[in-house]
């Protein structure tokens, strides 16, 4: 069975995401207080599906985005060159003392029983400075776009990025493009934007326009303020409260067609038990449970996303896409950074069940 969300055929670009670009100093197994050296990683929610899909799944991608002309920000576009993804860019300068900025993400990896510590800067973000009218989505999608992709992250940064967010999922809809939502739920940044209040007005008035939605029960109890069952699962894999919240889901929000998710029971920082979820039309869809040895976990859900965003845009049955997302997102865990290193014979060799046997 295929669900009913009338992916365009053909386009010029598969798939066009919206959000922040932010760059991750990442000390390895070591804590920031103890650090001496850092790699740098280029990420963002919305970027990562984006690089991910052109990367290993060889699809046209874009990210609409703030730059900011630095050195930093030269940094940050030869990585988006580097993955593939074609960048539709607001440029902002740099004034050399109060910026604007692109975020800093701090995030070392922990190591057994010492869990990763993620902390950011945001102050002066460029792309919270981003409003409606900084885009010509006419231009961007003149050749035609089949998926837009945006997040919970991006709209927690400004009173105007929600704004942004609305203003693209309808005219992507002109043109006939499915529309994802990330709630990607955040409270810090939430805290800082307005508190529970806000943040459920704002993404109730994005919802509206979205036809694939990712998130956990946490992000749509606190997302869309919509109550969890009474259920209490033995175990963070036993997809009964997701599953029993998608009638409260679609009341709210009638015209999404899919929600998904990911499983994560974590055993340790580098041991954990991996699954995946996706409730499809009033159909329900549980992928294998695996289990994980971890090398870096950053970007794992985006990596989810982007598999299955991939089987769905490449006509695959509900089960099998979400048996891509699944495999893409515990192989990016394997990696080090926010973005992916896989290929997509891997993803789907692994997605069949393969195994970790040296490959000659």
């Amino acid at each position: 069975m295929q669900p009913a969300l009338n992916i365009p055929k053909n386009a010029a670009l598969d798939l066009v995401s919206l959000g922040a670009l932010v760059h991750r100093l990442d000390p390895g197994i070591i804590p920031f207080r103890k650090a001496t050296e850092c790699q740098i990683h280029v990420s963002g929610g919305e970027f990562n599906v984006a690089a991910n899909l052109a990367d290993c799944f060889r699809m046209q991608t874009g990210i609409a985005t703030a730059m900011v002309d630095y050195p930093i920000g030269e940094l940050v576009a030869e990585r988006v060159r580097a993955m593939g993804v074609r960048p539709f860019y607001k440029h902002f300068a740099h004034d050399g003392v109060t910026g604007p900025n692109l975020a800093t993400v701090y995030s070392d990896r922990g190591f057994g029983v010492r869990p990763p510590v993620v902390f950011y800067n945001r102050s002066n973000e460029a792309a919270a400075r981003l409003k409606p009218g900084d885009f010509d989505w006419p231009a961007i999608f003149a050749g035609g776009v089949r998926w837009f992709h945006s997040g919970g992250i991006f709209a927690a940064l400004s009173a105007t990025t929600p704004e942004v967010i609305v203003e693209a999922m309808r005219a992507a809809k002109a043109v006939g493009a499915v529309v994802s939502f990330d709630l990607n739920f955040r409270e810090k940044l939430w805290r800082i934007a307005g508190g529970e209040g806000r943040e459920r007005e704002v993404i109730r008035r994005i919802v509206a326009n979205v036809d694939v939605l990712v998130g956990n029960e946490e992000d749509l109890q606190k997302g869309l303020g919509i109550p969890g069952p009474e259920v209490a699962g033995a175990s963070k894999l036993d997809p009964t409260a997701f599953f029993g919240m998608m009638d409260r889901v679609t009341a709210q929000h009638p015209q999404v067609k899919i929600v998904a998710t990911t499983l994560r029971e974590v055993h340790s920082t580098n041991r954990h038990s991996w699954g995946a979820v996706a409730w499809v039309e009033g159909h329900t869809r549980v992928a294998p449970t695996c289990e994980l040895e971890v090398y870096d976990r950053v970007g794992g859900g985006d990596g989810f996303a982007s598999g299955f965003i991939y089987g769905l845009m490449a006509c695959e049955t509900p089960d099998e896409a979400l048996k891509l997302g699944w495999a893409h997102g515990a192989l990016l865990t394997t990696y080090p950074g926010d973005t992916t290193m896989a290929s997509l014979e891997q993803v789907r060799a692994f997605a069949k069940g393969g195994s970790a046997r040296i490959q000659r």
